[in-house]
């Protein structure tokens, strides 16, 4: 009997303990956390952010005003134009008109590519540089530059040794309006408001004053502009000339564009090349 009492009661023991939650009573106070849970904590709520070297941007190219563009363009070419009229006859104020409204001031597509400034094709006979551009008809071929001073001077002779525009020269020197009719009437171009737009042009930004510099020979430009030029006389040939500029007759040829050895008194010739 006092045996079952005792195994009664060691069974009530071991039913006690395995009632009672292995679970720590919760108390009204949270454990803090340690420093490490802290850390992990934040690293997850507020992920650390890698400092990097801004870029520096290249600045972006200033959007100048047309009216800026044209007067950059003046103040560049006004003295060559002036130099040309003085050697050619040809007003500097239609020559910077024509140059601002057939290259956009510098700033077209083909003046960009060929630094053509006066829409100058090819022609018959022409074998220095050429680019090939859409005008009239698709893919023409268009007078290259190694600089816009060379587009410059060939645009004195072009005027100078056509025909078609020799009308022009017996006007006089300053009268931009005859000249601008005159152009188109020789067909220099096609537009039927082309001598309205180089007027325009010429009395809105006063290009008539480069006008009376020329005939006043208020001039002074720089030896690198100059060109090296040789007006034709009687008796010369191109041996002649070549000889007595140490140059060799194939290269005044080739400067020249010129197919054969003829020359004609009054034509003007390159010294060295003008062309790519």
């Amino acid at each position: 009997m006092l045996r079952k009492s005792f195994v009664a009661c060691i069974l009530l023991a071991v039913f006690a303990v395995g009632c009672t939650s292995k679970r720590p009573a919760v108390s009204g106070k949270k454990r803090p956390h340690s420093r490490t849970q802290i850390e992990r904590t934040t690293e997850k709520t507020e992920p650390r952010r890698e400092e990097k070297t801004p870029e520096i941007e290249a600045p972006a190219p200033e959007n100048i005003p047309y009216n800026q563009r044209i007067e950059n363009y003046i103040n560049q070419f006004s003295q060559i134009a002036i130099e040309e009229m003085i050697q050619y006859g040809i007003p500097a104020s239609i020559k910077l008109a024509q140059g601002i409204l057939e290259s956009g001031a510098g700033m077209g597509e083909l003046a960009l590519k060929s630094n053509n400034h006066f829409g100058i094709k090819c022609h018959q006979g022409w074998e220095g540089g050429r680019v090939y551009h859409d005008d009239d008809l698709r893919g023409e071929c268009f007078r290259k530059y190694n600089d816009p001073k060379y587009s410059y001077r060939d645009h004195s002779l072009f005027l100078v040794n056509r025909g078609r525009y020799k009308d022009l020269f017996n006007l006089r020197k300053n009268d931009y309006t005859g000249w601008a009719n005159g152009l188109k009437r020789a067909g220099y171009a096609t537009d039927p408001k082309y001598p309205q737009k180089l007027i325009g042009i010429i009395e809105r930004y006063e290009l008539h004053r480069f006008d009376r510099s020329a005939l006043g020979n208020e001039t002074s430009v720089n030896d690198d502009r100059k060109i090296e030029t040789y007006l034709v006389q009687a008796g010369d040939t191109l041996y002649s000339i070549a000889k007595r500029f140490e140059l060799t007759v194939e290269s005044l040829k080739k400067y020249n564009g010129l197919a054969d050895n003829n020359i004609s008194v009054g034509q003007i010739l390159y010294l060295k090349s003008s062309v790519e």
